[in-house]
């Protein structure tokens, strides 16, 4: 009945993620920002420069997010940064449909705002249109899109090398060399791409035995992903551990590994952290043992603050990486963690209170 109750626990969280997002396909900054109401407040040491400290400034956030409350949170930190800032973020969300997007990329560029961010996107999709704005003299900024040309625009993106390189040494340390793994990823998103570079390195330079690879990311990616894990699963029993580089696909391993009830046996590994992903981590008997993350909300905030700073004259560079860390469930045992907030605690550094910051704009909090 345990590991009954558990994975309907996880089934619980990922119906809960595709709830929370199913009316986000277009929003403004009053309606995400509400979600981040009873943060804490910042509090500045400068006036805001210009063009801040007359009217608004008109920001579109054009966004291809997927399910789970990763880009919830996201979105959040975005729009309460922005507020703080005297921006008017006007978010619209394609929500997985590439066409979708490029409409809206296309509006935005028509309505012809202060400032254009693009959060994630297919390449193809959206380069010609970024191309497009540049073109019109529109500052662009995006966050983990891979572009071939990002002649005038800023990019951000959290350090997904880094990411998998700590987690995958925490699965090296954990299963040994030359053990059986299996991997559960997508290909054509430039985060899980990069992701993939470090892991196949990894393979290699340990002589890992990957025995299946499969996965896919979709508008119910967890979902998605539990008979594609369960399959692979029953073929091979024997595997040691799991690499899933994504959250949502995470999730959707560790549901299949309790669904076979091998969680005493095999060992998960994601990137990515958020309440709900936490609460499967601390789980009893949770085959999810680390991950590797940024604290989403914070990054949010900080590709607005990146944005900020560029208009105001004060950006030196023009790529911005976000640090990440590794948790383990140890730590989170350790710690008594079991939401963002204990973990900010915890570990400050999430906070990233000293990346792309000023003494007019200080990092948002919560």
């Amino acid at each position: 009945m345990a590991i009954l109750r558990r994975a309907a626990a996880v089934t619980a969280l990922t119906a809960a993620g595709l709830l929370v997002l199913s009316g986000c396909a277009q929003s403004s900054t009053s309606s995400e920002a509400s979600s981040s109401d009873s943060a804490a407040k910042p509090t500045a040491s400068a006036a805001l420069p210009s063009p801040f400290d007359g009217d608004p400034v008109t920001v579109a956030l054009v966004r291809q997010s997927g399910a789970g409350d990763f880009f919830e949170a996201w979105g959040a930190g975005a729009a309460a940064q922005a507020e703080f800032a005297n921006i008017d973020l006007q978010v619209t969300d394609a929500r997985n449909d590439n066409a979708k997007q490029a409409s809206d990329l296309e509006q935005a560029i028509a309505a012809k705002p202060d400032a254009i961010i693009v959060d994630h996107g297919q390449t193809d999709t959206i380069q010609p249109l970024i191309t497009k704005a540049v073109d019109a003299g529109i500052p662009v900024i995006v966050y983990d899109l891979a572009l071939t040309d990002t002649d005038g625009v800023i990019t951000t993106s959290q350090s997904d090398a880094s990411m998998a390189e700590g987690v995958l040494k925490q699965l090296v340390a954990d299963v040994g060399q030359g053990a059986k793994v299996g991997y559960v990823s997508a290909t054509g998103f430039a985060p899980l791409d990069r992701r993939a570079e470090v892991w196949n390195k990894v393979v290699a330079d340990n002589d890992l035995d990957v025995v299946f690879s499969t996965g896919k990311v979709s508008e119910s990616t967890a979902t998605d992903n539990i008979p594609l894990v369960d399959a692979a699963l029953k073929q091979n029993p024997d595997v040691k551990a799991i690499f899933a580089p994504y959250d949502e696909i995470t999730k959707g391993a560790v549901q299949a590994v309790i669904q076979n009830n091998l969680q005493s046996s095999v060992k998960v590994y994601g990137i990515d952290i958020s309440n709900a992903d936490l609460e499967v981590i601390t789980a009893e008997g949770s085959p999810w043992v680390a991950t590797s993350a940024t604290d989403p909300a914070a990054v949010g905030a900080g590709v607005v603050r990146a944005l900020a700073l560029s208009l105001a004259g004060q950006l030196d560079e023009t790529d911005v990486q976000f640090p990440a860390i590794t948790i383990t469930q140890d730590f989170l045992a350790e710690n008594k963690v079991t939401n963002v907030k204990e973990l900010r605690a915890a570990e400050p550094s999430l906070a990233l209170d000293d990346v792309v910051v000023a003494d007019w704009l200080p990092a948002v909090s919560e």
